[in-house]
């Protein structure tokens, strides 16, 4: 099993915060996220026995290639999963970005690829294709990443690429692990052919079995075995009184005209796998327990994961351990502040996880 952690590279605090947009008209970060908070984030999260930490990218967010490149100066065995949008950059230039990556980091870089879900947004990069063309673009994308990172010079002629005597000089040692999510039929498609890791957000144990039995179906037809990955977020304490306390504290924290914007936002998404998200909640503030210790708050003001494990350490921990048993290998946890939690977490839940494996 192998546990991640977040980086809040658009600010942090003690409420739940969106994850691309770096303003808020309803209320601005506590904590900056300067390069000096960041390091702290991604320290504790190495010191708490995480191995990789996930970074956003978006119109809001400030470029992860750069702040990943900082951050991997002040940390020692810290992987970094870096989020990039295919399509906004050329795949072979991409490839010689990880490389040099690879060199200044010590080989530590993973990539989550996005493909976009807000078409609003997709256009203000100046990327007009539909929803299904753009996992079309990033199949081929990741194709031609992986021949580039080969070092074997090869010429590729698709819908969205020309390349002629393309390839790095040497093979990419090691190249980095390609971890990706998406709901929609293209989407899974894509994942089947391409992903290292195939990500789902947090959603019920049993949607998760269905959406992991369909995925291992298809990479099976392909002669593939992809690993299966989980994003959510974990509010864990002694009690699970305590922690649905930090749950009602979260939501009663939320303005009301702020999650009434973010779900006009929402709405806008031609994202499958937001939808989900959505429909989880349907914006209303009640049962918001969807399934016993998943809580669907935080997506009524968070894009993107939407859900949380609430309850003690024992809990959350015994939760997670239903999810691996479904066949989910690696968990990208957050909670907030992202720094205090990433002590609270590696201390007290991934201890039990360990002894749980154990036995």
């Amino acid at each position: 099993m192998r546990y991640h952690w977040f980086l809040p590279t658009t600010g942090d605090g003690h409420d739940v915060r969106s994850a691309i947009t770096t303003t808020d008209s309803f209320r601005p970060a506590a904590r900056a996220a300067t390069v000096t908070y960041l390091t702290q984030v991604a320290r504790a999260a190495e010191e708490a026995g995480f191995e990789a930490a996930l970074t956003p990218v978006g119109a809001g967010c400030p470029d992860p290639w750069i702040v990943c490149a900082a951050l991997s100066q002040h940390t020692e065995r810290l992987r970094m999963l870096v989020a990039f949008r295919t399509g906004y950059t050329l795949p072979t230039l991409l490839a010689q970005q990880a490389q040099a990556f690879q060199q200044v980091s010590g080989g530590r870089l993973l990539l989550n690829v996005v493909t976009g879900g807000d078409p609003v947004e997709q256009r203000s990069y100046g990327d007009f294709l539909d929803h299904d063309a753009r996992y079309g673009r990033t199949d081929e994308f990741l194709d031609v990443l992986r021949r580039t990172w080969a070092g074997e010079p090869f010429d590729h002629r698709g819908e969205h690429y020309h390349v002629e005597a393309g390839g790095l000089a040497e093979p990419l040692d090691p190249a980095p692990d390609v971890y990706f999510g998406g709901a929609s039929p293209a989407a899974e498609r894509v994942a089947a052919r391409r992903a290292d890791v195939a990500l789902m957000w947090g959603e019920p144990p049993q949607a998760v079995a269905t959406r992991i039995a369909r995925l291992r179906d298809l990479a099976a037809s392909l002669g593939r075995a992809p690993r299966f990955g989980l994003r959510v977020h974990v509010i864990a304490r002694d009690t699970t009184a305590e922690a649905w306390a930090e749950a009602d504290r979260l939501l009663a924290d939320m303005d009301p005209a702020r999650i009434a914007e973010a779900q006009r936002r929402f709405a806008r998404f031609d994202s499958v796998g937001q939808r989900r998200m959505v429909d989880l909640h349907a914006g209303g503030t009640r049962d918001l327990e969807i399934h016993p210790g998943l809580w669907a708050g935080v997506g009524l003001v968070r894009e993107g994961a939407g859900t949380a494990l609430v309850g003690s350490y024992d809990e959350v921990a015994a939760l997670l351990r239903e999810y691996a048993a479904l066949g989910v290998e690696e968990f990208i946890l957050s909670g907030w502040p992202h720094l205090e939690e990433a002590y609270r977490v590696g201390e007290y839940v991934l201890p039990r996880l360990q002894r749980l494996a154990v036995a």
